[in-house]
């Protein structure tokens, strides 16, 4: 009777295994049978905003539906972030991630969503060099001549980032604390009014990724001071590194990530891989990000995971170290 009992129940398991199998095959094989949801968390003309585009663009022909971008701009991105964590898991609504979002935790107290356990990761899009830029009034023309001029303490400097607690940001407090001067913090909802308020002379300094800036440092509009890392970037070639300027430590890019709500089905998150990584093999894609200074790349979703995780981790160990104060 046991047995019998038992054989049923391992039927129905099996049943049921079975069809948790089939549902997954299905998904995969209809998905996507309507327009995508891309949901950019700063403002339109930044890099997250300009290469969402240029990747919906790819997706979008490759898989036969639209990609539709929203920029849903606001608190370092945590707008769009809380949006993409309770929409449906069906994998139509998706974010693309920037730096921030594995620092906002350190930021904002009261997150509606849990950074790790309400996203289920797709692939890692891309990355880009910090770029320290200048307007053409300021009295520096490298960073040197910046930590001498702070240093004089003729006049306050400010710069502007992304928001509290982006890659610009905590790049520019690491700096600050390394070169023992002090600037003040203004910042933006996105990299086209960081750079609006920087050609206004709003702030002397935008500390962001580089791509917003790169046609106007090639236009003479704006005087590019540095990038981050210990190599020059190709769309950059004539701008010093922060490691030739005398802070290797400043070697930390901006990045990108493609993230799904938690719980869409596997078969989805393994089509969605797929295709991202299809559209950034693409050469003229690379070609077009590259002058922008976007490296492209891709990975498995268990590598982004691991790789945001990381991140947080390891800028959460500098806020602490330097007691930078993030909280709102």
């Amino acid at each position: 009777m046991h047995l019998s009992i038992w054989s049923v129940n391992w039927f129905r398991l099996s049943l049921s295994f079975a069809a948790l199998l089939l549902a997954g095959h299905g998904w995969a094989q209809s998905f996507p049978s309507k327009p995508i949801r891309l949901m950019v968390p700063f403002a339109a003309g930044g890099v997250v905003d300009v290469t969402a585009r240029q990747l919906g663009q790819k997706l979008s022909e490759s898989m036969g539906q639209p990609v539709v971008i929203e920029n849903k701009a606001g608190a370092g991105g945590t707008i769009a972030a809380e949006f993409v964590a309770k929409s449906p898991a069906d994998g139509y609504t998706l974010l693309m991630a920037f730096d921030s979002h594995a620092v906002n935790p350190h930021v904002y107290k009261n997150l509606r969503y849990h950074t790790f356990d309400d996203f289920s990761p797709v692939s890692f899009v891309g990355s880009i060099p910090l770029l320290f830029v200048a307007n053409q009034n300021l009295a520096a023309q490298d960073i040197p001549s910046l930590v001498r001029l702070a240093k004089g303490g003729q006049a306050k400097l400010s710069y502007g980032s992304v928001g509290a607690g982006s890659s610009g940001h905590l790049a520019a407090e690491q700096f600050s604390q390394l070169a023992g001067i002090s600037m003040l913090h203004v910042p933006f909802k996105g990299g086209a009014p960081a750079m609006s308020a920087l050609m206004g002379d709003q702030v002397q300094m935008v500390i962001f990724a580089a791509t917003a800036a790169v046609p106007l440092v090639a236009a003479g509009k704006v005087k590019a001071l540095a990038v981050s890392g210990s190599k020059r970037s190709p769309a950059l070639p004539g701008v010093p590194t922060m490691a030739e300027a005398g802070f290797p430590q400043i070697n930390s890019g901006a990045w990108m990530g493609l993230l799904a709500p938690a719980g869409t089905p596997a078969p989805v998150v393994q089509k969605l891989n797929q295709e991202v990584a299809k559209a950034l093999a693409d050469p003229e894609l690379n070609r077009k990000l590259g002058e922008l200074a976007i490296q492209l790349s891709g990975s498995t979703p268990e590598e982004l995971g691991a790789f945001i995780r990381n991140e947080h981790d390891k800028w959460g160990k500098l806020i602490k170290d330097v007691k930078l104060n993030l909280e709102q």
